[in-house]
């Protein structure tokens, strides 16, 4: 995609005002050490706020940092030199790993620091990674160009919307924090632990909530990244397009489409996501026969600004949040 090869082209930039800045290198690979704290770089919020659990009382004599805080997503993302010059030398860093952040390989090919730890979310899903799902109704993305041989699967890359798999994640984190600094191993892995227990009560929430439902389909008027968190509780859904898509403007036959959905299943409230325009889902509504359909908004927390990192917002609190959103609805 044009976008992607966009960022690459930026990272490659940022990489070459990187080796001027940090000279052969040798400095930036023990800064760390030098200072005396860890420095872990996340590129998504959820990665940094799990990071902060496992931590504990730890957080606060680490350097953590969220590349993606609110001025862009996952999707639109791109390096800067001051973001590369981070991840060449901390001691760890954690990124998702799927089509949107290819230009952390060549980010890490430059890292001054050699030792660093590197956790992929998507490698440590393994084969528990989903293809992207393209469903009926959906709005198919505008091929750029035609490419030669047959095109490589792409994996749906939102798996932290699963709090299970959140679960897993955690687990891979811990394992490596523990690596690092060993004599603190015994208290990462209590808050590991501890962590887990409020991950495993929310999923109990979150299968309760959809076994007692009438209705166990979702109308999206909008992308869809929540397809490892339906998959999880056996929901189904409809949507605009899949979650990585770069469309805007839905189709009057993918608007349709939807509100016939709606009215063939007697839905109450038509979905989008944090920070919407709601301009999809009213069409979708304008088109029902009743018409009255109220919009929701989930939270896939691909662009969490610092004013609510802030504010207290964690990782727990937004998908609690998006539980009080779907218990209004299928409760």
């Amino acid at each position: 995609m044009i976008l992607k090869r966009i960022t690459a082209a930026a990272a490659a930039l940022a990489l070459g005002v990187c080796a001027v800045g940090c000279g052969n290198g040798e400095a930036g690979s023990i800064s760390s050490k030098n200072s005396g704290k860890l420095s872990i770089v996340c590129t998504i919020f959820p990665e940094y706020d799990w990071v902060r659990e496992i931590l504990g009382d730890k957080a606060g004599e680490a350097d953590i940092t969220c590349l993606i805080n609110g001025s862009s997503d996952l999707h639109s993302y791109q390096p800067t030199a001051e973001d590369i010059m981070k991840i060449s030398s901390c001691d760890m860093l954690v990124y998702v790993g799927g089509e949107s952040d290819t230009w952390v390989d060549d980010a890490l090919k430059e890292a001054a620091n050699k030792d660093m730890k590197v956790i992929s979310l998507m490698d440590v899903m393994g084969d528990a990674a989903k293809e992207e799902e393209v469903k009926e109704g959906m709005q198919a993305e505008e091929e750029e160009e035609e490419g030669e041989g047959e095109e490589e699967p792409e994996y749906d890359e939102h798996v932290w919307l699963s709090v299970r798999n959140a679960e897993t994640l955690c687990g891979k984190i811990a394992g490596e924090l523990c690596e690092l600094d060993p004599d603190n191993k015994d208290s990462y892995n209590e808050n590991l632990e501890n962590y887990t227990a409020k991950l495993k009560e929310l999923d109990t929430d979150f299968e309760t909530l959809v076994q007692g439902a009438e209705s166990k389909t979702l109308i999206f008027g909008d992308r869809f990244p929540f397809r490892y968190f339906t998959d999880d509780y056996g929901l189904d859904y409809y949507a605009a397009f899949v979650g990585c898509s770069a469309e805007s403007e839905a189709s009057f036959e993918t608007i349709t489409f939807l509100a016939s959905k709606a009215d063939e299943l007697g839905v109450d409230t038509i979905y989008t996501l944090e920070n919407p325009t709601g301009k999809i889902a009213q069409s979708v509504i304008d088109n029902t026969k009743s018409k009255d359909q109220k919009i929701a908004a989930l939270d896939s927390m691909q662009s969490v600004s610092q004013e609510r990192i802030d504010g207290g917002e964690t990782y727990l609190t937004i998908m609690k949040s998006n539980y009080d959103v779907l218990k209004a609805d299928l409760g």
